[in-house]
């Protein structure tokens, strides 16, 4: 619970923003939110309720919504930034004549910027280079979050006021916030298991089994630590609810919009026809292309995303990727304990072993 009122300053009016904006309120901090929707806006301080994203939820009625980014921003400790990545940069943009080095800027954006593979924090950084930058990040599907339903998230940042008073602002008997200090981990988790809610939505629909989906996110986790880790994150970070958490969350509940994405693909639909039917943002579709190449460019092995990248953009049917995924190398299970590379290296071994053995039965 907060332990003294703050003034907080939430930027977007989508589902996990409002979420939040009704916790910080809930715990008695002075409420701010900025949208663009002027109808939003109004129906949010008149009803209390926002009917596009959220609108089965009561928001706590002492937020107050504007299109104003000066009025929202001036005075606010802690500013919350629920954006889509493609427009966050820009968002953030706007807002920089008001923010100030003292302030708290968090980031609650699960993506990655496509021009030079900048996640939101780093955006963050580029844009104010202020000291108190964090990201949240967990199994947070707003609606239950909204529904007051039991929940967990971390709050990631080098930075221990960051930290601290995130916690302390948000954390309630509903939302409870735990800390870490590995920033790049706790984002890329958060931004990568987009990509496998996809590929587990679109098997659901195909009708794959409950051993195919488990197979699926463990697969996933060892992809996500393996590329993270490349990026300078800790492995051990995906044990965490950023990782396994988020990762287990968005890939089992029809709540999650990546997952519905998939769904609707593996029943058919085109990707502009199930991207359309969602009606919000789906980070992963946009992902995971941006993380297929990357993992080119560093030389990362990442068989499923570069699979599903195939069946989004290329063409190649789930069925038969999921297939070629099946007979590709045998790999380790815990890289981090057994390195692929072993494996590797031992097969390379016995085959060369099995070869000269059959040269020589033949002499």
């Amino acid at each position: 619970m907060a332990e003294q009122q703050s003034n907080v300053a939430v930027l977007g009016g989508g589902s996990f923003g409002t979420a939040l904006a009704s916790i910080a309120a809930d715990n008695g901090a002075n409420v701010r939110q900025w949208l663009r929707d002027e109808a939003l806006v109004a129906q949010i301080n008149r009803e209390h309720r926002n009917g596009r994203y959220l609108p089965d939820y009561a928001i706590n009625p002492a937020v107050t919504a504007s299109t104003d980014l000066k009025s929202v921003l001036t005075g606010a400790e802690l500013v919350l930034i629920a954006i889509p990545s493609k427009a966050f940069r820009s968002v953030v943009q706007a807002a920089k004549p008001w923010l100030s080095p003292e302030q708290i800027l968090v980031s609650t954006t699960k993506g990655i910027e496509q021009d030079g593979f900048l996640l939101m924090s780093q955006v963050l950084e580029q844009e104010t280079g202020f000291p108190h930058i964090g990201v949240i990040a967990g199994p947070n599907l707003a609606s239950e979050i909204a529904d007051k339903q039991l929940t967990a998230t971390v709050i990631a940042s080098a930075d221990a006021l960051t930290r601290t008073r995130v916690q302390q602002v948000l954390g309630c008997r509903y939302f409870r916030v735990y800390a870490s200090n590995d920033r790049q981990g706790v984002e890329l988790g958060g931004a990568l298991k987009n990509i496998y809610a996809i590929a587990a939505g679109m098997a659901a629909a195909l009708g794959m089994g409950e051993n195919t989906r488990s197979m699926l996110m463990t697969r996933a986790l060892a992809e996500m630590s393996r590329f993270a880790v490349a990026q300078g994150a800790n492995p051990m970070t995906f044990l965490g609810l950023a990782g396994v958490g988020d990762l287990i969350v968005t890939c089992s509940s029809n709540l999650s919009r990546n997952y519905r994405v998939g769904h609707a693909l593996g029943t058919g639909l085109s990707l502009e026809e199930a991207v359309a039917a969602l009606g919000q943002v789906a980070e992963g579709v946009n992902t995971v292309k941006l993380v297929c190449a990357k993992a080119r460019e560093m030389g990362v092995y990442m068989p499923l995303a570069e699979g599903l990248n195939r069946v989004l953009f290329e063409g190649v049917p789930a069925e038969d990727m999921a297939g070629t995924l099946m007979m590709g190398e045998q790999s380790s299970d815990v890289e981090f304990i057994l390195p692929r590379e072993a494996v590797q290296q031992a097969h390379r071994e016995q085959a060369h072993q099995d070869q000269q053995g059959s040269g020589g039965s033949h002499e």
